[in-house]
């Protein structure tokens, strides 16, 4: 769970930028994107794709 306190005298702004910042480090929304259910064509392809190299590089040793 991310969460940001506001500092004395710190603007909206700053908060904000801070909490984004958190939200991407943490990787809440690749996370999201990984557990929707949709899929577009493009994204399912590069998932495979990135299994394939994956799975390539495995067997090699």
């Amino acid at each position: 769970m991310t969460q940001v306190i506001l500092g004395e005298n710190e603007g909206i702004d700053s908060a904000l930028r801070r909490f984004k910042r958190q939200v991407s480090r943490a990787e809440i929304f690749a996370d999201m994107k990984k557990k929707r259910h949709f899929e577009t064509p493009l994204e399912k392809e590069r998932r495979k794709a990135v299994a394939r190299r994956k799975k390539r590089f495995r067997s090699r040793g």
